[in-house]
């Protein structure tokens, strides 16, 4: 490693471990119990887009997400969590196959009460590191002062995609027209929540009460780069079941390996209170605070120099 990227690394990582401080007082100060959960787990959630590392028999968690929610169902009402995830085959400008991810939950809310407390943390983040409610990312100066912007991902189909969202729901391009069309262009001056996803893309999400077509899902951008992934949390064992074997579907027609379904959590979800929950990229996160465009910047190790 060369003097200067050296000297880039080590003030990254200054600036990385002081994020982590600000996270975890912000935690504490609104009464969450940060907790550890096991890394190796025996089922990761099925999901058709994400791939888990093997490990024995077993895998390394792609999210603590299913181990945090067992907790909730024990009576655990605010946890938060700062640990590493492994997903296989992720790696770019902005992916590593071992990242680092804040998970927090808390009974009793929703999803639109997520993005508030998102707002929160973020801008107590900044005013701790940079003494202000900006930052300044790639020449743009980003503006964090709340409320932040809010789109429906059918108003952002509208406005920038080459595709309905019918279409591209039926067709499997969602997550590319995401991608390469729409993330690109939001968050560029303001954050903006992209919110209220097809119910066929809720993932781990409820549907939204007044409008079974809809989850209650959202996803954070800023500078074009999506930094979380919150619901509303899906509490019904029968209808996750039914979402977990229509992923191993696409897994099994993919000609992925076909995970087992990961009983214990879906025991626990019957007497799982009205919650919901957030996944939060601490990588990326940094990122914006050090001005980086590569996530190689932020972290000790990438997996080419290890």
């Amino acid at each position: 490693m060369n003097k200067n990227r050296c000297h880039n690394i080590r003030k990254n990582l200054e600036l990385r471990a002081k994020i982590m401080t600000s996270i975890r007082s912000y935690f504490e100060n609104k009464g969450y119990l940060e907790i550890e959960t096991p890394i190796r787990i025996p089922a990761p959630a099925p999901e058709a887009h994400i791939d888990a590392q093997p490990s024995g028999s077993w895998f390394l968690h792609t999210s603590p997400e299913l181990c945090m929610k067992r907790l909730m169902a024990n009576g655990f009402e605010r946890i938060f969590q700062l640990c590493k995830c492994f997903r296989k085959g992720e790696r770019g400008h902005l992916h590593l196959p071992e990242m680092t991810m804040l998970e927090w939950y808390t009974v009793g809310h929703d999803y639109l009460d997520i993005m508030q407390q998102c707002e929160d943390l973020i801008v107590s983040v900044a005013l701790s590191i940079c003494q202000a409610e900006t930052i300044q990312y790639q020449g743009q100066e980003i503006d964090l002062t709340k409320p932040w912007h809010r789109m429906t991902v059918s108003e952002a189909f509208e406005k920038y995609a080459s595709e309905s969202l019918s279409s591209a729901v039926q067709n499997g391009t969602f997550d590319e027209i995401i991608g390469c069309e729409i993330a690109p262009k939001l968050g560029l001056q303001k954050p903006v929540f992209l919110f209220e996803y097809p119910a066929a893309l809720g993932s781990l999400a409820r549907s939204k009460p007044e409008d079974q077509r809809m989850a209650e899902r959202f996803e954070l951008y800023i500078a074009g780069i999506e930094l979380c992934n919150a619901f509303s949390e899906l509490t019904d064992p029968v209808e996750q079941r039914k979402r977990f074997a229509a992923e191993i579907d696409q897994r099994r027609v993919s000609g992925k390996t076909v995970y087992p379904l990961p009983e214990s959590f879906l025991q626990a979800l019957a007497v799982m209170p009205a919650s919901a929950g957030n996944a939060l990229g601490i990588d990326r996160l940094v990122m914006l605070f050090a001005d980086a465009s590569d996530i190689g910047e932020v972290v000790a190790f990438t997996p080419e120099s290890c």
